[in-house]
């Protein structure tokens, strides 16, 4: 089966070093390392990081080595997270995250993992990303926690 494309946010690069968030997130990367997921991040998030620690910025290079996996901020994107910010699915002081969605769905990746309980993984802030996605005619997207991606497999369906 071919591995699912997932978008991470930096929220799950730091995750993989913080207490609350360890177990779920290391046990992601073993599942990416086993074929399950293929993941991919944004030039952006590559910006964020260059202030994190050292531990968390040497993942990153580990991890996404190849730049086929490092999606580019496009003025698409841009414009599609200037939309969102408009529709007031985030507030502005938080563009960064109306540009990860819009990043990950310029490039035809719908399914996003975040830590980010207040503006990415709860059901409004999806709703609101989705309702924009469809009038400007992009497709839908996930946003999801790690925690909630670990469970199952093909074969228990």
């Amino acid at each position: 089966m071919k591995p699912l494309p997932l978008y991470l946010d930096s929220s799950v690069i730091g995750g993989y070093y913080d207490d609350e968030f360890q177990e779920a997130t290391r046990t992601l990367w073993k599942q990416m390392e086993e074929g399950r997921f293929r993941f991919v991040v944004s030039a952006l998030l590559q910006q964020e990081i260059e202030g994190a620690p050292a531990r968390v910025r040497r993942l990153m290079e580990r991890t996404f080595a190849h730049a086929e996996s490092i999606l580019p901020v496009t003025v698409e994107a841009l414009s599609l997270a200037a939309a969102y910010l408009e529709n007031k699915v985030v507030p502005a002081t938080y563009a960064d995250d109306a540009r990860h969605v819009s990043i990950a769905v310029v490039h035809g990746v719908t399914v996003i993992a975040s830590w980010n309980f207040r503006h990415l993984v709860n059901l409004r802030r999806e709703a609101g990303f989705n309702s924009v996605n469809i009038l400007l005619g992009y497709p839908s997207v996930r946003i999801v926690s790690p925690q909630q991606l670990i469970y199952g497999s093909e074969e228990e369906i």
